[in-house]
């Protein structure tokens, strides 16, 4: 299918390729080396592509003349390379132009904005959310900061011509192809809009089957090759709102696809009815449990999500369900239901003009007078130069008899990094709390010891016996440790190591592929400091190594002196064990740093615990 692939410009750490695809179809690709922002999709820093489709004017098959067709096209981070590329490909500025639009935000805005300046023929199509978002979003400037002028911006170009697709629709392109445009609501992206050229069987999926990754080839090269990423990407943004996600995908499977090109990453041509069965089974553990929690939120800016993304993500790692839904775009019913039904209820706000947004003051209302005052409660939000959302969201809970399951969370603009690991954690914590109030309500109820702890297989499992030793690991400013004792050899060449890590564990964002480790082997009779010290509960973000003088590995990894021996590794495949993952890392160092002292061995009765 793509025998060459030309650049076309380049600034910077970006640049734009052109990827034939077929006759009178180019895939633009914008190539970011670099991760773009904070938010969990991009932690595996893998980089990442922003894939958009030109289908060229020409005769339909009933003969007649069709326009040309851009299919989702990136955010203004990448104008300065995507509009020379595009005029290159696309230099009769004179001529109609239909773009298709999938999700909204006011960085795609910007872009589409330039678009309008340069093709005056130009018409937008999107969903009946998208249609909403592009009209509330064209006119809207950031505010100043106050106090402080600004000059005066150019002129807005005028809003273009707006289809909007409420249904599906077929959309005649050239070279006898159809564009058969799906709508895709989702509370993350509610102006979802993917594109069906039935033809050549392309589903254009926009943000479905993603994966950010910085590659020039149009296609992975197998299922394996990926999946790491699509995974990643699936629990950070997808798995929050699960079922919606799973009935899409359903839709998907009644069409007749060779090729799934996604927004971001490679496309997918030969494992694509693999990587839909993925979706539907990694949505599977997330729709089984019994406990729910609710996250509401709205986002002008996006900063908001990017909060509510980080929430979910944590309490997704438990296996807890989520139910993500957007104020904006949710019937009040299905508002009210979910509130009854919710065994915790995150909601969050951006401040814009010193107010909440008005959906989500009418959410508020609706959680007042129908949630449940037993059920803990937790707000979030971002700002520019005040916060009174936020403030407005804690008060009227307070005051209505709620209990807060942590302090309510403010982050100007957007989180960073290290605000991210933490919102991350504080959900995980929010939902162990959920959990062990159901495990005390089920000792209540049974009144005896639970069937498990009591399996003869299970007490069998408990006298499997394993080192102790503390998992110590650094990327750039961030880190995290935990103690192990799920630790086995795996290989004799290359030298290799497993270790199991629980899913909502915190340390586990840090032991993707790729991701090095020390593991600090304990010493009997010297266990119990390092124990108490990583055993402790630890606040979300703290630094899990206050006041411990730490030594480095070759690739500075933290080291602990008193243990009785480490090693250095890699991670070189991850494999989905349940409630854990087990890590498979290669060695590259290690020392013995107490040749007199045994190993410290963890003893247990019962294999249902640690």
């Amino acid at each position: 299918m793509v025998t060459t692939v030309a650049a076309s410009s380049a600034s910077a750490d970006r640049q734009v390729i052109t990827l034939p695809v077929d006759r009178g179809l180019v895939c633009l690709r914008g190539l970011s080396p670099q991760r773009l922002r904070f938010e969990l999709e991009y932690a595996l820093e893998r980089g990442s592509t922003a894939n958009s489709f030109l289908f060229e004017a020409g005769a339909d098959a009933a003969g007649i003349e069709q326009p040309a067709v851009l299919v989702h096209p990136p955010g203004m981070a990448y104008s300065n390379v995507f509009l020379p590329a595009l005029l290159n490909v696309l230099p009769a500025t004179d001529q109609p132009l239909l773009i298709v639009v999938g999700h909204v935000n006011p960085n795609r805005v910007a872009l589409l904005q330039e678009l309008a300046r340069n093709y005056p023929g130009l018409e937008l199509i999107a969903s009946s959310p998208g249609a909403k978002l592009l009209e509330e979003l064209w006119n809207q400037r950031k505010p100043s900061p106050p106090g402080v002028e600004e000059d005066q911006p150019p002129p807005l170009p005028d809003f273009p011509p707006l289809r909007v697709i409420r249904r599906e629709e077929t959309q005649a392109l050239s070279h006898g192809r159809n564009l058969l445009l799906l709508p895709a609501p989702t509370p993350r992206w509610p102006g979802g809009l993917m594109a069906f050229e039935q033809r050549y069987g392309l589903l254009m999926s926009d943000k479905f089957f993603s994966a950010h990754l910085c590659t020039t080839a149009w296609a992975e090269a197998n299922r394996s090759s990926t999946e790491e990423e699509r995974r990643h990407f699936y629990d950070c943004l997808m798995a929050p709102m699960a079922r919606k996600v799973d009935l899409l995908v359903e839709r998907l499977e009644e069409l007749s696809i060779r090729t799934i090109a996604p927004a971001h990453g490679p496309a997918i041509d030969a494992s694509w009815r693999s990587l839909l069965n993925d979706y539907h089974r990694w949505g599977e553990s997330h729709q089984q449990s019994s406990l729910n929690v609710v996250l509401l939120f709205a986002s002008a800016y996006g900063n908001t999500s990017a909060i509510a993304d980080a929430l979910g993500r944590g309490v997704s790692r438990t296996d807890i369900r989520v139910t993500s839904l957007n104020c904006e775009f949710t019937p009040s019913e299905e508002l009210v239901a979910a509130i009854q039904s919710a065994d915790g209820i995150l909601i969050g706000s951006p401040t814009l003009g010193g107010h909440a947004p008005t959906p989500v003051v009418s959410a508020l209302g609706t959680l007042l007078a129908e949630g449940d005052r037993s059920k803990p409660v937790g707000v979030f939000g971002s700002f520019g130069w005040s916060g009174e959302a936020v403030d407005l969201l804690e008060t009227k809970l307070r005051d209505g008899g709620f209990s807060f399951g942590f302090d309510p969370i403010r982050v100007k603009f957007s989180p960073d990094r290290a605000m991210v690991k933490e919102l991350e954690e504080t959900g995980t914590r929010f939902a162990r709390k959920l959990l062990q109030a159901e495990k005390r309500a089920q000792r209540r109820n049974a009144g005896s010891m639970s069937e498990s702890r009591s399996d003869p297989a299970v007490l069998a499992l408990g006298r499997v016996v394993g080192s102790l030793c503390i998992l110590t690991t650094r990327k750039g400013e961030l880190s995290g440790a935990m103690v192990a004792s799920w630790v086995s050899q795996a290989s004799f060449t290359p030298p290799g190591l497993t270790v199991a890590v629980a899913k909502d564990r915190a340390v586990e964002a840090l032991l993707h592929k790729g991701d090095r480790f020390a593991l600090n082997v304990l010493a009997e009779g010297r266990e119990s400091g390092p124990m108490k010290q990583f055993l402790q509960p630890f606040k979300p973000g703290a630094d899990r190594f206050s006041g411990l003088e730490l030594e480095t590995s070759p690739n500075e990894q933290p080291l602990l002196p008193d243990a009785l021996a480490w090693l250095e590794g890699r991670v070189s495949q991850r494999m989905e064990c349940g409630d854990h993952w087990l890590i498979y890392a290669e060695l590259d160092h290690g020392g013995v740093l107490d040749q007199e002292a045994s190993t410290a061995v963890h003893h247990r009765r019962s294999g249902a615990n640690y």
